[in-house]
């Protein structure tokens, strides 16, 4: 038996601020854009080069939803980029304004350094060792 993770839910506030956020500004690749209903949209966003996980980008229809946008892990980081060049990923990311926590750091793991989407979720850029 074999089986994958297909999608992660993200509340977000709006579907089109999240994919200018996303895909504009992190690179990521615009998988699916349906509209399911006037308010409701299936909307996928992958990271370059991604072929299982996808990122359901989910825009809050209630206020219990819109209080947990940015703190769906309770402040923890929530999701992990991995990629094969931190340098790389990380200068663009500045160029493009991505708000960076911390200084990139060197753990047992890898290279390391969290950002933050501007909707408030934790996230670590990591290139494994």
């Amino acid at each position: 038996m074999q089986q994958t993770i297909g999608a992660i839910a993200l509340l977000v506030p709006d579907y089109d601020d999240a994919i200018a956020f996303y895909v504009g500004k992190l690179g990521f690749d615009l998988i699916e854009d349906t509209r399911l209903s006037e308010t409701k949209r299936w909307v996928l966003v992958a990271p370059r080069g991604s072929s299982e996980t996808r990122l359901l980008l989910a825009q809050a229809d209630d206020e219990d939803q819109a209080n947990a946008i940015g703190n769906q892990t309770g402040g923890r980081v929530f999701l992990f980029l991995h990629t094969d060049d931190f340098d790389r990923d990380h200068g663009q990311m500045l160029a493009n304004n991505v708000e960076f926590l911390e200084n990139p750091r060197e753990e047992s793991y890898g290279k390391v350094a969290v950002f933050r989407d501007p909707f408030g979720n934790k996230w670590d850029l990591i290139e494994r060792r």
